[in-house]
């Protein structure tokens, strides 16, 4: 697949990351190189990695826990003393070998760290192939609030290269391909037709899906890399997803759901209140409803689970002024953003999704 170039950086893909690489890593006077990952990366992503890459640059491996509870300033503490520690200095590189977790934080923890050094992503998930590792967002949750604190920074590259998704659980994989319905809900009806009943993700189209997915977010985030508009729109489906999410991982009584878990759930939701309040067609609504189930399956949630979830709709980062924004659709690939929506629809949207 040809490398897709963008304003400040590249992305590489399968065999030509390593040429890239090497050559960078054979032009840049790096004093020495960090390579983040967790210990899921570690024993399965790492060694592959190690052996492609040619340098004589001492190497270092920074290991953290794994998973979205751990992506915490404390997290990021530990990789800020282990840095000091072994003398990392303004011309330290941080590779970062991981899903959307390793890629937010060592992101962050490479733009704060010296007052910023340079990092590459090497996203090993579906999600941080399609999502995490584009467009220069780094940061760290702020308790249980998803992503609060963060910078805008963009890595010297990124690397995708799809035989990690070897490694992957079939619930990680699910995870990811959210985002990518997501990409055909707010760009193309020929993008999400390619989503329909009989897609699966061992297919081999997936790397061309991936591309593509890859392109649609990366000409969205060059229209607006501040997400003062146009960017907004990745968020479809995330302003409720991330709360769902956020309950989920903090109720003692409820079991964790991925990211791209509670964004499916989103997307339907939202999809629903675009049918309330912007007219969107009702067949499209159910279609779209039974595709995303028909993956994801229905959580189940209660009658007490909802006014907690709306109250934390309050953290988004999406808001502004005291007003908490939707991103909604008019058709697929037309959308509207900053949408208020009353509470009273919120109820009826979770009564749609569970009917």
């Amino acid at each position: 697949m040809k490398s897709i170039t963008t304003t400040d950086y590249a992305i590489h893909f399968n065999s030509e990351c390593y040429n890239q690489v090497n050559l960078h890593l054979k032009n840049c006077s790096y004093s020495k190189i960090f390579i983040l990952v967790d210990e899921n990366t570690h024993n399965y992503c790492l060694p592959q990695f190690l052996s492609k890459l040619e340098t004589t640059v001492t190497l270092e491996i920074i290991e953290i826990e794994s998973g979205e509870k751990n992506k915490t300033i404390d997290t990021c503490l530990g990789v800020w003393n282990v840095l000091s520690e072994l003398e990392a200095d303004r011309k330290s590189l941080i590779i970062n070998l991981g899903g959307g977790v390793i890629t937010d934080i060592g992101g962050f923890i490479a733009s704060t760290f010296k007052r910023g050094i340079s990092y590459i992503n090497v996203p090993t998930s579906l999600l941080a192939m399609v999502d995490a590792s584009v467009g220069g967002k780094t940061g760290v949750d702020l308790g249980h609030l998803k992503n609060q604190i963060g910078v805008i920074n963009v890595g010297e590259m990124v690397l995708i290269d799809t035989s990690f998704l070897n490694t992957l659980p079939n619930n990680q994989l699910r995870s990811g391909l959210a985002e990518m319905l997501k990409h055909g809900l707010i760009h193309n009806q020929a993008y999400w037709d390619n989503f329909d009943k009989s897609f699966s993700l061992k297919t081999d189209s997936l790397d061309k899906l991936i591309y593509e997915s890859v392109l649609i977010k990366k000409e969205i985030v060059e229209k607006d890399p501040k997400e003062d508009n146009l960017r907004k729109t990745l968020n479809y489906g995330h302003t409720l997803g991330h709360a769902i999410e956020t309950y989920f991982l903090s109720h003692p009584e409820k079991e964790d759901l991925l990211h791209g878990e509670a964004v499916a759930i989103g997307m339907i939701l939202a999809t629903y209140l675009s049918y309330e309040l912007l007219d969107f067609d009702k067949t499209k609504c159910d279609l779209i409803k039974d595709k995303i189930i028909s993956i994801y399956g229905n959580i189940d949630f209660k009658d007490t689970d909802i006014l907690p979830i709306i109250d934390l709709l309050k953290f988004d980062k999406k808001n502004e002024h005291g007003n908490i924004n939707f991103v909604l659709l008019h058709d697929i690939g037309k959308t509207q953003v900053n949408c208020k929506v009353s509470n009273d629809l919120i109820f009826r949207a979770f009564e749609y999704y569970s009917a």
